[in-house]
């Protein structure tokens, strides 16, 4: 609920008035490069919590720098630091600023039917879109291989074909309003357009995408300067 306060009126009628609320500001190791980073800053842009952004190169091995692994363990980005809270998983960080910082429960529901549908997309995006993606184009990007797997390329229009099927007749990923799903899933498509993946086959796909892009707060600022930035190295390192 807002911060309200009273405020004299004449003849000494008081009224309630909104008293502007403080940005929360909360630590964010991140790379922009990242899908997960990304999704992350969406949520936080829809929110209103400032992020104090902490670059953490793992291209380079910065994760494993003793100051950030006594933060967090695992070393893994994005980690989000809010006070004396430490979490990291991108989607729990997504689920807990909407949880905690949004004005109402739209992006990520109270509805136990409408939430499960956000976290069901949420485990789609983390085990099955991201991960054949990775399948898909690490080998390549990271491990010196000389040419991409078809076979893999087709697992991962199976999941997008999927995801086609589910956004029909509803103009975000779960009904008609941007959820903390949609975060995560345009931080990943948005990326595997970017790698040269033709989306066309998947018109649904392709119309979300789009309305994402037009009305997520931040979007272009946050999500497509990192895709651009990925689409570059992608290029680069692959010689495409």
């Amino acid at each position: 609920m807002k911060d309200l306060e009273l405020e004299a009126q004449g003849h000494g009628v008081l009224a309630l008035e909104e008293k502007p609320r403080k940005m929360t500001t909360c630590d964010f190791y991140y790379l922009l490069l990242s899908p997960p980073c990304r999704s992350v800053m969406l949520t936080a842009k829809a929110v209103g919590v400032k992020l104090n952004l902490k670059e953490v190169d793992v291209l380079k091995g910065e994760q494993m720098k003793p100051e950030f692994i006594a933060i967090n363990p695992q070393h893994c980005i994005p980690t989000l630091v809010d006070g004396d809270f430490v979490l990291w998983e991108s989607r729990a960080i997504c689920n807990y600023l909407a949880s905690k910082y949004g004005k109402d429960d739209s992006l990520f529901p109270n509805d136990p039917r409408k939430r499960a549908e956000v976290e069901r997309l949420h485990y789609f995006d983390m085990g099955t879109l991201f991960f054949r993606y990775g399948e898909y184009m690490l080998p390549v990007l990271m491990r010196g291989e000389k040419s991409f797997n078809p076979e893999k390329l087709e697992k991962l229009h199976e999941a997008l074909g999927w995801l086609n099927t589910w956004l029909a007749g509803h103009d975000f990923a779960v009904g008609n309003n941007i959820t903390v799903a949609d975060h995560s899933l345009s931080a990943t498509v948005s990326t595997v357009k970017a790698a040269g993946i033709d989306l066309d086959r998947h018109p649904n796909v392709v119309a979300w995408l789009k309305r994402c892009e037009a009305n997520m707060p931040g979007y272009d600022e946050i999500n497509t300067a990192g895709v651009e930035e990925w689409g570059q190295m992608f290029r680069s390192r692959c010689n495409l």
